[in-house]
Order: C-alpha cells, then sequence, then structure tokens
C-alpha cells in the first residue's frame, strides 16, 4: 500500500482501560502524542472501553498505538482484536504478548533456549486451599530455601511482588500476590542490581538501547517508586562495565526474539555482584511517562522520542 504523508496520517493512540494502572497508562499515551505531534502526525488518545469496536468499523484510524497497561492490553487480548479489525498496530503481536503477559509461560521459553532465570515453582490460589496454606508454604520454603520473591503470574507495574526474607512474611506476601491475581509465581530471590534493557526495532532488527539501572530510594521498586518523582535513582548507562553491559543487551535481544515480540519491548534482569545476568521477564506495553524507562533508553542511544514512535508508526502500516 502506498504510504501516506505525516501529515495526513491518523494515529489512535489506546490508554487506560478497566485495570489498576489505568492513570499511568493514560500518562503514557498523551506523552506519546505530544511526541508524534510533534513530529506533525496527527494523534488521537481514548480511553479503552466497551465501544472501541464502532469506533474502529465507522472512522479506522490508519495506525493504532496501543499503550493500555494490564491485561487488556499486554496479554494479547487487544492485538488479537486489532487483528481480527485488519487494522495495522504498533507493538507486538497477539501470539508474542501472550507469551510474555504469562509470566511462567515466558520463563518455560526462556529457560528452553538457554537464557537465565530464576528458578522458580508456580501455585494457583486454589492449591492452598486443597493442600492446607501453612504446610504448602513450609514445603516451599523448606525446596526452595529463603529468600524468596513472590508476584502475580500475570502483572505489571510491582503490584503484588514482595519479597519473603523470613518464613513469617510468606503467608501475607501470598496474600499480597493473590490480591492481583490468582496465580502465583515464587522465584528463588537474586540479590543484585535491577536493569531493564529497552529493545526496539526500526526496520534492521531488534535492537538493545543502552541499560538503566533502578535503585528505589526507600524500600522496594514497587509501585510509588517507579511513578513518584523523586523516589528513585536512575542511572542511564548503566555502570555494569563493559562485559556485562553487552552481556545484557545480548540477552535482551535473545528474550525479544524467543517470546516473537515485536516493535518496542523492555526485558528486566538481576545483575548479581559477580557480574552474572538473570533474566526476570519482558514487557510488551512499557510506558512513556516521564519516569518510564524505555524513553530514557531511547534518549541516551541518542534518538528522539517521537521520531522513533514515527518510525514504528510507519512500519506498522507498511507491514500491512
Amino acid at each position: 500500500m502506498t504510504e501516506p504523508a505525516a501529515a495526513d496520517l491518523r494515529v489512535l493512540i489506546l490508554a487506560g482501560g478497566m485495570s489498576y494502572e489505568h492513570e499511568i497508562s493514560m500518562k503514557s499515551g498523551r506523552r506519546a502524542a505530544d511526541a508524534l505531534q510533534r513530529q506533525g502526525i496527527a494523534c488521537e488518545v481514548r480511553d479503552l472501553d466497551g465501544e472501541l469496536l464502532p469506533v474502529l468499523q465507522e472512522f479506522p484510524p490508519d495506525v493504532v498505538l496501543p499503550l493500555v497497561h494490564g491485561a487488556a492490553g499486554e496479554g494479547g487480548s487487544l492485538q488479537a482484536v486489532l487483528e481480527l479489525s485488519d487494522i495495522p498496530f504498533v507493538g507486538t503481536g497477539s501470539i508474542g504478548a501472550r507469551r510474555a503477559w504469562n509470566k511462567i509461560t515466558a520463563k518455560d521459553l526462556m529457560r528452553s533456549a538457554g537464557i537465565p532465570t530464576p528458578d522458580w515453582i508456580s501455585m494457583p490460589r486454589q492449591a492452598f486451599s486443597d493442600f492446607g496454606a501453612r504446610k504448602l508454604l513450609d514445603r516451599i520454603a523448606a525446596k526452595m530455601g529463603l529468600p524468596l520473591m513472590v508476584k502475580p503470574n500475570s502483572g505489571g507495574s510491582g503490584m503484588g511482588v514482595h519479597a519473603v526474607h523470613k518464613e513469617d512474611d510468606f503467608p501475607s506476601a501470598m496474600m499480597g500476590c493473590f490480591s492481583y491475581g490468582d496465580e502465583a509465581l515464587i522465584e528463588t530471590f537474586i540479590d543484585g542490581r535491577s536493569i531493564a534493557v529497552g529493545v526496539i526495532d526500526l526496520g534492521d532488527g531488534p535492537t538493545a538501547l543502552p541499560p538503566v539501572e533502578i535503585v528505589p530510594l526507600h524500600g522496594d521498586y514497587d509501585y510509588a517508586a517507579r511513578y513518584n518523582p523523586g523516589a528513585t535513582r536512575w542511572t542511564v548507562p548503566a555502570a555494569i562495565g563493559e562485559d556485562v553491559t553487552a552481556r545484557v543487551a545480548e540477552l535482551a535481544v535473545e528474550v525479544h526474539r524467543t517470546l516473537g515480540l515485536g516493535d518496542m519491548s523492555r526485558i528486566d534482569m538481576i545483575v548479581d555482584d559477580a557480574g552474572g545476568v538473570q533474566v526476570l521477564g519482558a514487557n510488551v506495553a512499557p510506558g512513556t511517562t516521564e519516569t518510564s524507562l524505555l524513553p530514557m533508553g531511547i534518549k541516551a542511544a541518542g534518538l528522539d522520542f517521537g521520531e522513533t514512535l514515527a518510525t514504528m508508526v510507519r512500519q506498522a502500516i507498511a507491514r500491512s
């Protein structure tokens, strides 16, 4: 198809939706719209709701930029709806999104590909009723050892994620986890530096951006630390040495390819004191707010955020 000129493009940015991350998603959408408008591209930011399908049918955009966080935007369903509607969109397709959203599936695929990821066990909420919560927690602690990380199998923004350093913390960590999902992922705790590596594909294959080191100033890197200015210190590029920098870049691209991800992703890792790297997971709809990690990596790579998004928009149209 003939690619429209920038002035003729109409981009629909989908954000919000019914998730705990609604407001952050809307902030991402507005910032992305500002960046694209500076490139001369007309944008509309729309809160995801039940009227999406009629809107897509009556006023189909040239391309959609999905920035919805949570299950609707990251779990593959929104991507599947856009695929069914034959509307080009930026990012990962429905299959890749489902793989990344389900942490257990993603870890299975990574482990099969030889990508290092912390040992884990998964348990549904019902198992704690069937086998007795205290007895099951004791067995997990005895088998895996402490400390452990407890997190919902599907979710983002640090919601429901808890470190367990002593057995007395285990029950409350599980309760917090199950507030955000019905299946828990329980991982071996890896002590080290939190590193995020953005991956973008501007037409020549996936490329890793400079790594970002994340240092929360008080407590864990939870929802408040992620989105409240002044609660976290970010260093980009991360001061982890050339060899480790090359290693995290290599792993980020390998994860991106293994999970079948699209125009952009964010790969989360831990680097231990010996320089060993463990991959925690991948995000297919990384935030684009002032405190989001992907735009930090784009800027550190010497790229303009708006130009990068505009390139992805044109690629999405070309794919159609």
